[in-house]
């Protein structure tokens, strides 16, 4: 059965990296196949037939995962559709999510009144503030949040469009996200359009939840309304990160604690534990009880409806259902009283988990939850001195507990660098004092509240979580190691190394797994050789970020936009670093950022608040740095950089525009170039002409201004004569970029899309070498 599951596994994880899905007909041919192939191997004893049963296992898991996904992709949105206004009626079925300018919430859709219209029915809307008539450029005039709430019923306008997301190597796949959840559109509510309340509350299970958490949400509020860590604890009862400010989450990824201020794994499970251990001594107590019912069942019972009941409070957040599925399997196993061992009960969960949600595979939190428990097993099965002859006492207890943090440390290390690259090494130390507070003082106390508000209990709590946050303070003030996102082949070989380092005391060479994980921790990013360039121009939706390698030195143009009023909600913090990080860069040897805008420059403070700068040029007057002129140029590698506007003249100009002081960079290698041009606009692009037109002639052209109707004048384009255009714009973008008037003036150029292909890599070499990411790494479910 072990083994059946593993490959049931296999197969669920093969489809989801299939750039298609096959055909419903042929699904149901290899299960028609694959069942009497299984059949027979039950009943013939030969390794041969054994053999094919797990090849059929893995047929039947990729069909099931293959049958999910159609029935999840039967609704989606007609391209027709897109960004047009349409009016609905429907329910609001989730906590709403609040953020600077609004708040979002998922809408179960009842029904469409824009005639020919066919919408999803489950979507997520964002509602943003209005602004003041009065004032077009004023900030949010009319706060909408908390108009509307859970199980209520609206009439909508909204504007929609297909589930899209950021499309970069290692980043996160939001498109992906949303169907697991099963959202197959999201949009913005129009405010100035009619709407209406019809019912204040739909009776629904999941409504009257959801009405719960926000009343639960709103107390908390109200106890502690400025109260610092107030975020935290509203997340630790309801699930609601969303009051979490950044710079909390940035010491919590720097001490590896970011587990336990999310309701995850392992708070489900305390609490299940928590409560089963109370019913348990409560249930002894009593002959007549006992005589009816067992203690241990009762606790068993006690202990999942808990566990339900805290994963409902939660939201039935994805990694909260996990979890339940989890301990179902280990609450019917303990309720039959048969002994199914530690390993068939977690792969029994596994298998429950990827029938309910197929996609979990793709999820890192499904990897590190079962990976920790798994390590536990293993070190667990008297390997840490549990044996006959344990110790007991407050000492055995601290040495056991010291090794089972010690074993999850090294056995999630080859897992955090794969998906993160980066691990905290205070991380054992931070954890080993945050999980026994948070898990037994701070959770329950904030739980306690929740169903007995009592102001005093959650001011106890809050001062509690105080204290903890001093010391994690000073902790994420220590270094996080950082590496390069280490290949796949390499990542086996460190987890076959943690079963090494982790056997039994005694067992010889033990120290030997040490050098299995070598090669995951320490292998070297890959450079472009000298007198090459690697150029990637990342998406980060209606903005522009750059980076441009050579063999020893990095460049970054630009830093992406900046998403929100919160000052970590830029491109920096949610693309470009994690990105840099990936791919190996320690150092900028130069960030240039072209000019003032928002959608170049919002990413700029974060990128040097994380990475070390050695030099900085733009074109912004009161930028810390150079400014950027024609003339200036530079080799590094066998790569030429020059600067070719705007001229030094330009910045004495009043009436100049940001987007007219545009810095333009010229990059060549190997005979060829490629031109970064910033927002410069017609006029700028016809000075760059008179000065010097032969100068422009590149291969490459990132378009001006994302392809906007002030720019690309066909003059231009023929000046520069780049077979390969590059346009970095978001999708379906309120400026209608890149224009199609624009397109059309490319069309003797091939194109390359950021918000259709994703990033964008350019390689510089003997040959140009141009790749799209979505192209590279296609999935079923993009554009769908």
């Amino acid at each position: 059965m072990r083994l059946f599951i593993l490959a049931f596994v296999g197969g669920v994880a093969c489809l989801q990296t299939q750039a298609t899905l096959p055909a419903p007909w042929l699904l149901a041919l290899g299960v028609a196949l694959a069942a009497p192939a299984i059949y027979l191997s039950a009943r013939c004893r030969s390794s041969l037939f054994r053999l094919v049963s797990l090849g059929a296992a893995a047929v039947i898991g990729f069909a099931w995962a293959g049958a999910m996904a159609h029935w999840r992709l039967a609704e989606q949105l007609p391209e027709a559709w897109e960004s047009k206004e349409v009016q609905l009626s429907g329910v609001v079925a989730s906590l709403p999510q609040r953020f600077e300018r609004g708040e979002r919430f998922v809408f179960d859709v009842e029904s469409v009144d824009t005639p020919g219209a066919l919408v999803p029915s489950r979507i997520m809307l964002s509602w943003y503030g209005r602004r003041d008539d009065s004032d077009a450029e004023a900030i949010v005039a009319v706060d909408d949040r908390g108009l509307v709430h859970p199980g209520e019923r609206w009439v909508l306008t909204v504007r929609l469009k297909r589930p899209h997301g950021n499309a970069n190597p290692h980043g996160f796949d939001y498109e992906a996200w949303l169907l697991e959840r099963g959202i197959r559109a999201t949009g913005t509510v129009a405010t100035r359009r009619d709407m209406q309340r019809l019912d204040t509350f739909v009776w629904h299970p999941v409504y009257l939840v959801e009405r719960t958490r926000e009343q639960i949400r709103d107390r908390f509020l109200a106890v502690l309304p400025d109260a610092p860590y107030v975020g935290v604890l509203t997340a630790l009862a309801v699930g609601d990160q969303r009051a979490i400010p950044a710079g909390q989450w940035q010491v919590f990824n720097r001490t590896g604690v970011t587990h336990l201020v999310s309701i995850s794994g392992l708070h489900v499970t305390m609490v299940a534990a928590l409560c089963a251990a109370l019913i348990n001594a409560l249930w002894r107590r009593n002959d007549r009880l006992m005589l009816a019912l067992p203690a241990q069942k009762a606790a068993v019972a006690a202990g999942w409806l808990a566990a339900f009941a805290y994963a409902l409070l939660a939201g039935f957040e994805v990694p909260a259902q996990r979890t339940l599925f989890m301990l179902s399997v280990v609450a019917l196993a303990l309720w039959s009283g048969r002994n199914f061992g530690a390993s068939r009960i977690l792969l029994l969960a596994m298998f429950v988990v990827l029938l309910r949600d197929p996609w979990a595979v793709m999820a890192t939190g499904f990897w590190l939850s079962f990976g920790a428990v798994a390590v536990l097993l293993f070190v667990g099965s008297a390997r840490l001195g549990q044996g006959d002859g344990a110790q007991t006492g407050w000492r055995a207890i601290v040495l056991r507990w010291g090794a089972a943090q010690w074993a999850v440390t090294l056995g999630s290390l080859p897992l955090l660098l794969l998906f993160f690259q980066q691990f905290s090494l205070v991380s054992p130390l931070a954890n080993a004092v945050a999980i026994p507070v948070v898990s037994f003082i701070v959770t329950p106390l904030a739980l306690i509240f929740a169903v007995l508000p009592w102001p005093p209990l959650l001011q106890l709590d809050h001062w509690v979580m105080t204290q903890l946050m001093q010391l994690l303070d000073g902790l994420a003030t220590w270094p996080v190691w950082q590496q390069p996102a280490p290949p796949w082949p390499t990542i086996p070989l460190a987890l076959l190394g943690v079963v090494w380092l982790l056997l039994p005391r005694g067992f010889p060479a033990r120290w030997l797994g040490l050098y299995l994980m070598l090669p995951a921790l320490f292998w070297p990013p890959p450079r472009p050789l000298a007198g090459q360039a690697w150029i990637d121009v990342l998406d980060v939706g209606q903005g522009l970020a750059v980076l441009v390698r050579t063999s020893s030195h990095t460049l970054l143009y630009d830093t992406g936009p900046q998403y929100g009023a919160d000052a970590h909600a830029n491109a920096g913090m949610r693309v470009v670093v994690p990105y840099l990080r990936a791919v190996g860069v320690k150092q900028l040897d130069m960030l240039m950022v072209s000019h003032r805008d928002k959608d170049h420059s919002g990413g700029t403070e974060t990128v040097r608040t994380n990475v070390p700068v050695v030099r900085t040029m733009s074109s912004i007057d009161d930028f810390d740095g150079e400014r950027c002129a024609a003339g200036q140029a530079w080799e590094w590698d066998g790569v030429r950089f020059a600067v070719l506007h705007p001229q030094v003249e330009d910045y004495s100009v009043k009436t100049k525009k940001p987007n007219n002081l545009s810095c333009v960079l010229r990059v060549s290698a190997s005979g060829r170039g490629v031109l970064l041009t910033g927002d410069i606009e017609a006029k700028d692009e016809k000075s760059l002409i008179q000065r010097d037109a032969a100068e422009l002639r590149h291969d490459v052209l990132l378009v001006p201004h994302h392809g906007g109707r002030g720019s690309s004048t066909p003059e231009f384009i023929a000046a520069v004569g780049a077979p390969e255009a590059v346009f970095s714009a978001g999708y379906r973008n309120a400026f209608r970029h890149p224009r199609p008037e624009v397109l059309e003036r490319y069309a003797d150029s091939r194109h390359w899309r950021t918000d259709r292909d994703g990033a964008i890599r350019i390689g510089l070499a003997g040959s140009l070498e141009i790749s799209a990411w979505r192209g590279e790494r296609r999935r079923y479910w993009q554009g769908q």
